[in-house]
Order: C-alpha cells, then sequence, then structure tokens
C-alpha cells in the first residue's frame, strides 16, 4: 500500500486483496491495459456486464488487456455472497478467467483506497461517487486512469479505446 505521506501516482502503487486474501501488488499489471470494474451477482446489470466483460478479455488478454473485477454489495445489496460464492459464479456461470479481488466498499469513509485514487483520477460528469454496479474506469499501460464509464455503458462499446490503449486500433 502506498504510504500516508506519498501520494499515489498510478494505479501501479496499489496493493489489493485477491478473493481468497492474498495479497497483489497492482505493478504486476505495469504494461497492461487494465478496465478495473465494480462487480455484483443479482443486478440488473450482471448478465450483459459479466457476458461483455468475458468476451472483451478473451478477445485481448494475449495482447495486453486485464480486468480487475471487484465485488461491491453497496448498491442494492446485490452482492451478498461470500468471496468463494462470487467467484463460483463469476466463473462458473459467465466463464470469467480475469481476477476477481476481495468485495469491498467504493464509496464512503471505507472504500478501497484503490477506488479513492481512481474516483479522484476520473470525478468529471460522475462526481466522485460511484453511482451502481459495474461501474468501468479504463487505465492505460502506465497505470493512469484515462476514462470512466456509466454502469450502463456496455463493456463492448468501449472496445475501440481499449484498442487505441492496446496500440491496435
Amino acid at each position: 500500500m502506498a504510504s500516508q505521506s506519498s501520494t499515489p501516482q498510478s494505479v501501479h502503487d496499489f496493493t489489493v486483496k485477491d478473493a481468497k486474501g492474498n495479497e497483489v501488488e497492482l505493478s504486476k499489471y505495469k504494461g497492461k491495459v487494465l478496465i478495473i470494474v465494480n462487480v455484483a451477482s443479482q443486478c440488473g446489470l450482471t448478465n450483459s456486464n459479466y457476458t461483455e466483460l468475458a468476451q472483451l478479455y478473451e478477445k485481448y488478454k494475449n495482447q495486453g488487456l486485464e480486468i480487475l473485477a471487484f465485488p461491491c454489495n453497496q448498491f442494492g445489496a446485490q452482492e451478498p455472497g461470500t468471496n468463494e460464492e462470487i467467484v463460483e459464479f463469476a466463473c462458473t456461470r459467465f466463464k470469467a478467467e480475469y481476477p476477481i479481488f476481495d468485495k469491498v466498499d467504493v464509496n464512503g469513509s471505507n472504500a478501497a483506497p484503490v477506488y479513492k485514487y481512481l474516483k479522484s483520477s476520473k470525478g468529471g460528469l460522475f462526481g466522485d461517487g460511484i453511482k451502481w454496479n459495474f461501474s468501468k474506469f479504463l487505465v492505460n499501460k502506465d497505470g493512469q486512469v484515462v476514462d470512466r464509464y456509466a454502469p450502463t455503458t456496455s463493456p463492448l462499446s468501449i472496445e475501440k479505446d481499449v484498442k487505441k490503449l492496446l496500440g491496435i486500433a
């Protein structure tokens, strides 16, 4: 974790926990384009988002795309499961092969530090708060947030932005 005295300069400055509770340094994703998304199993947006995220990942994982999914139960309590249940759901039902991390808060005083950073990097139209499940942040190979998409934005609709960052546009 970035020390309190230093301001994080990129997503790569953070350490998060995976769904099994192991620490993961996001610096391991240097050189990758990232989609960071807060996910939920029981949302009206679940099927389309999980399906399209899996399609994007399948298409571009070998070209440098990584999707980092952070379960969150702050919106309508639509992610009530344990980490094991969430991973089982995403991987079995939606063939999610990308990493699913520990359940986090994305808003409020207990928001995960990486989410505080993401929101401070790309507030804009959306204000600082995450409005709902499946808010998506697009991060370049240097760990800088380059765009933010609403929960209702289809993952496939941002494919052109992903390809541009991957250098295959």
